[in-house]
C-alpha cells in the first residue's frame, strides 16, 4: 500500500500548490512511484487533450507524470453541476465513488502520493465531497497548511478541528507557513506551546518569499489577455514592482531600482524612447522587465521603431488607462505554472534547505 499525505490549507493561498511541489520533488529522491491526485477541482484547462484540473496540469508537466490524467483529476466542476447535485439529477455517491476508484487505481501504481485538496477544509460540501470528507473516505493523514501568525492560525484552526472531528479526519501536522525570517524560530516557539496539547505536530514552512507571490510576464500577458510583443524569451522573468511612469523622465529612472513592469501611456515617447534605449544596457537590462502601454493615441511612428528594434517585451492595451491596468495587475495573486522555471527551481532549492521530508515520512507512515 502507497504511503500518503493529503495537503489541505487552513485557507486560499496559504502555500498549498507550493506545498505539494516541494512534497513531489522531494519524494522523488526517495521513492520510485510517486502519485498525484486532485480528487477535485474548479479551475479547468485542457491538456493533452482532457479538461483536468490545473494542478493536475502543473504536476504532470513539472515531475513528468505519465498516469491517467483523469485518474489524476476525477471530479473537475462544471458549470451547474452543483444545480444538478441539490436538484437529486447527480448523486453525490456517484462523485465519491469516482474519486475513490481513481485513487485506488493510482495507489495500486504508487510507492508515495500527495492528495491536493481544493480551497479550505470545507470547500465542496454542497456535493458531500468537501477536503474533510474526501481526506477520511481515502483514509488519508491530513498535513494542513497554515499562515506564519499565531492568534489567527489558532483561533482558524478552532474551527477546522471541530469540522475533522465531525468528518473523523487524521490531522497530523500543521505546516506553519510564509513565516516572517526573522521571527521564525520564535513564531514556531509560540504556536508550538499554543497548541501543545494537541495530538497533531508543528511543524516549520517556508519563510515569506515575495518572489514566489509574484507574477511573470506571461502571467501578465494572461490576466490582460494581451499578447506580447518583443523579445519572447523574457516571458518567464519575475516582475517584483510595478511602475506607474507618473513623474518626469529624470524622477522615473530615480525609481527604477529593482525588476520592474512598467505602464506607460502611449503619449510619453521621451520616455518610452528613454526604456527602450535603457532596455539594451547591461546596467538597466536587468531592472526593466517589460512595458505595459496603455491609452488610445497612437504610438509615435518613429517611437514605435525605436521599440521594435530594441526587442524590449511589451503589451499594447489601448483600451484601457494606466490606472485601471494598474489595479488589474496588482489585485492578481499570481498561481505558478510550468514555465516558470525560476519560481520552480527556487522552489526545489527551499524545499531541500527548508523542510525535513524524512522525518515528515516518518510522521505519516504511522
Amino acid at each position: 500500500m502507497a504511503k500518503k499525505v493529503f495537503v489541505a490549507a487552513i485557507e486560499k493561498n496559504s502555500g498549498k500548490t507550493t506545498t505539494s511541489i516541494s512534497l513531489m520533488h522531494l519524494a522523488s529522491k526517495k521513492y520510485r512511484n510517486v502519485g498525484f491526485i486532485k480528487p477535485f477541482g474548479g479551475h479547468t484547462v485542457q491538456f493533452r487533450g482532457k479538461v483536468i484540473d490545473k494542478d493536475v496540469a502543473l504536476m504532470a508537466q513539472v515531475f513528468d507524470l505519465r498516469w491517467d490524467l483523469e485518474m489524476m483529476s476525477p471530479v473537475v466542476l462544471t458549470p451547474g453541476i452543483t444545480r444538478q447535485i441539490v436538484d437529486g439529477e447527480l448523486p453525490p455517491e456517484h462523485l465519491q465513488e469516482r474519486i475513490l476508484k481513481a485513487y485506488q487505481t493510482l495507489e495500486r501504481q504508487c510507492d508515495f502520493i500527495v492528495i491536493e485538496g481544493s480551497g479550505h477544509p470545507g470547500v465542496g460540501s454542497i456535493m458531500e465531497i468537501s477536503n474533510a470528507r474526501i481526506a477520511h473516505m481515502l483514509q488519508a493523514p491530513v498535513l494542513l497548511v497554515t499562515g506564519g501568525g499565531l492568534g489567527d492560525v489558532v483561533d482558524r484552526l478552532a474551527m477546522i478541528e471541530a469540522y475533522f472531528e465531525k468528518e473523523r479526519v487524521d490531522l497530523r501536522a500543521i505546516l506553519a507557513n510564509k513565516l516572517i525570517p526573522q521571527k521564525r524560530e520564535r513564531t514556531l516557539d509560540y504556536l508550538r506551546r499554543a497548541l501543545g496539547r494537541r495530538s497533531f505536530q508543528v511543524l516549520g514552512g517556508f519563510d515569506y518569499q515575495p518572489v514566489l507571490a509574484n507574477p511573470t510576464l506571461r502571467r501578465i500577458s494572461t490576466v490582460l489577455d494581451l499578447p506580447v510583443h518583443g523579445d519572447q524569451r523574457e516571458l518567464q522573468r519575475i516582475i517584483y514592482r510595478v511602475l506607474v511612469a507618473a513623474a518626469s523622465t529624470q524622477r522615473f529612472m530615480e525609481l527604477l531600482k529593482e525588476p520592474s513592469l512598467i505602464v506607460v501611456t502611449s503619449s510619453r515617447n521621451e520616455l518610452l524612447v528613454t526604456l527602450a534605449h535603457l532596455y539594451q544596457m547591461p546596467k538597466y537590462h536587468p531592472l526593466i522587465v517589460g512595458l505595459v502601454i496603455s491609452g488610445s493615441m497612437p504610438i509615435n511612428e518613429i517611437t514605435q521603431q525605436i521599440l521594435d528594434k530594441s526587442e524590449i517585451p511589451y503589451i499594447r492595451a489601448e483600451k484601457s488607462i494606466s490606472a485601471d491596468l494598474y489595479q488589474r495587475i496588482n489585485s492578481d495573486i499570481s498561481k505558478i505554472v510550468a514555465e516558470d522555471r525560476e519560481k520552480l527551481d527556487l522552489i526545489f532549492s527551499l524545499a531541500e534547505s527548508t523542510l525535513d521530508f524524512d522525518a515528515l515520512d516518518s510522521t505519516f507512515s504511522v
